[in-house]
């Protein structure tokens, strides 16, 4: 069992300049690390923490078809900070379903550790929890450079798993699906990969939250696999007795004028489209919190809330429900998993679908990412807007997608994804890699 390692509080006006960009950094450079990110985005019931989690004591060591399991007898065990990943494929625990494709970048399906650093960012003080000596930690971290070497790729190019014609075609065969009876909407995803490309992880973080800062952003470093996350949405939040789930579904690009811009978010907040998407999945996580909560508990305090981000607006709604005593953390997670807004209803008929359709498998994407507190407590995301880097195989990979309904346009959910890509795309040209024609 771990021992509780030292705190100490320190006023940020005594730790020198740009802390948070050194301490950042200064975490990158271990061989495990995390950094969450709200980056002061107003958000309902609140965004990220800024903190940073870096060094491992020790991982949640689990086999094939144990992650939740092992989960559960560390946190019985462990009263600690714990933080890292879930992967999508981890419903193949959950359900009797399978995942036959190749996974691109090859992240294990789960990895959680117990760090050694711990800087938890408030207001105008940091709090730091470590066993080594604050001083040190101080000055370790006011060393550290901060001049990143630019992200260059020579001519790497990224490749789509599926051209638009083939999506067009799969959204019109998901429509007829949800024509028989089979289900009633489909999150449908395109992936793009890219290999023999050699890149600054950290520095591609950096450069994406300049493109697109969003309330659940992430840095990971799991040894030699990489999360670089601009996630705008929460999975799932245990704080106390409360739990809090904010499916996305709905989406409309912004406009440079004011007013045309606000015409677009009205007019997301009125499509009947949109509020049925929404509602979907709404339900889908009530009855999902249901399974953990004290009978009657689970309530909608926001339903079709539309928030606005650099690139687009977005309709999300806020479940929460009282979580029942006897109910395990590990169980609240594996009875919600993965993301109703990221598979569709009903779920497992959905994800046997998306095994159907899509042509890769999703991996990390579309999983979730997050911390545990000493406490009990949690907060993940959803892992969107999300690259995966593997930097011993050199591979990279991404994926985008949107919720397919019977009314949907092909042509449209072809376009909002491509949306969604906007600010990864943006950052993957910046770095010189050569962009495939997405009009064909």
């Amino acid at each position: 069992m771990s021992t509780k390692a030292a705190e100490k509080t320190i006023l940020l006006k005594d730790t020198g300049a740009d802390f948070w960009g050194r301490a950042q950094a200064w975490g990158s450079r271990f061989d495990y690390c995390m950094i969450f990110n709200g980056n002061e985005i107003p958000y309902p019931m609140g965004a990220f923490p800024k903190m940073i989690m870096a060094g491992n004591k020790r991982g949640v060591e689990f086999s094939q078809g144990t992650a939740f399991t092992s989960l559960k007898s560390d946190r019985d065990l462990n009263k600690t900070w714990l933080c890292g990943y879930f992967g999508y494929d981890l419903k193949n625990e959950i359900e009797r379903l399978q995942s036959m494709h190749d996974d691109f970048t090859k992240f294990p399906d789960m990895c959680f550790f117990e760090p050694e650093h711990i800087l938890i960012f408030e207001d105008s003080t940091v709090r730091l929890i470590s066993d080594t000596s604050a001083e040190t930690l101080l000055q370790n971290i006011s060393s550290t450079a901060l001049n990143n070497p630019p992200n260059k790729s020579g001519t790497a190019r990224l490749i789509r798993s599926v051209k638009r014609e083939t999506y067009l075609k799969n959204v019109e065969h998901i429509r007829e699906h949800i024509l028989n009876g089979d289900m009633y909407e489909m999150n449908y995803c395109i992936d793009f990969g890219l290999s023999d490309v050699n890149l600054n992880p950290f520095e591609l973080y950096q450069s994406l939250l300049r493109q697109s800062p969003t309330p659940f952003s992430c840095f990971g470093r799991f040894k030699d696999h990489y999360l670089i996350c601009a996630s705008p949405e929460r999975f799932l939040r245990k704080n106390g007795d409360v739990l809090l789930s904010q499916p996305i579904k709905g989406t409309a690009r912004r406009k440079e004028d004011p007013e045309a811009d606000s015409q677009v978010r009205q007019e997301l907040y009125n499509s009947e489209k949109e509020r049925a998407e929404n509602m979907m999945i709404v339900d889908l996580v009530r009855n999902d919190l249901s399974k953990s909560a004290i009978t009657g508990s689970v309530k909608v305090p926001e339903l079709f809330g539309i928030y606005s981000f650099r690139h687009l607006h977005q309709m999300i709604s806020s479940v929460t429900a009282d979580l029942r005593p006897d109910t395990h953390i590990a169980d609240v997670i594996m009875n919600a998993f993965p993301m109703g807004s990221m598979t569709g209803a009903p779920k497992v008929k959905v994800m046997e679908l998306i095994e159907q359709y899509e042509s890769a498998k999703r991996g990390i994407y579309s999983g979730a990412a997050g911390f545990f507190t000493p406490e009990g407590d949690f907060d993940l995301n959803v892992v969107i807007r999300s690259l995966a880097y593997n930097s011993q195989m050199n591979r990279l990979s991404f994926s985008v997608g949107s919720a397919i309904t019977y009314d949907s346009n092909p042509e449209q959910e072809y376009e909002e994804c491509l949306l969604k890509a906007r600010a990864i795309l943006d950052v993957l040209s910046e770095c010189g890699i050569q962009m495939p024609d997405l009009t064909k």
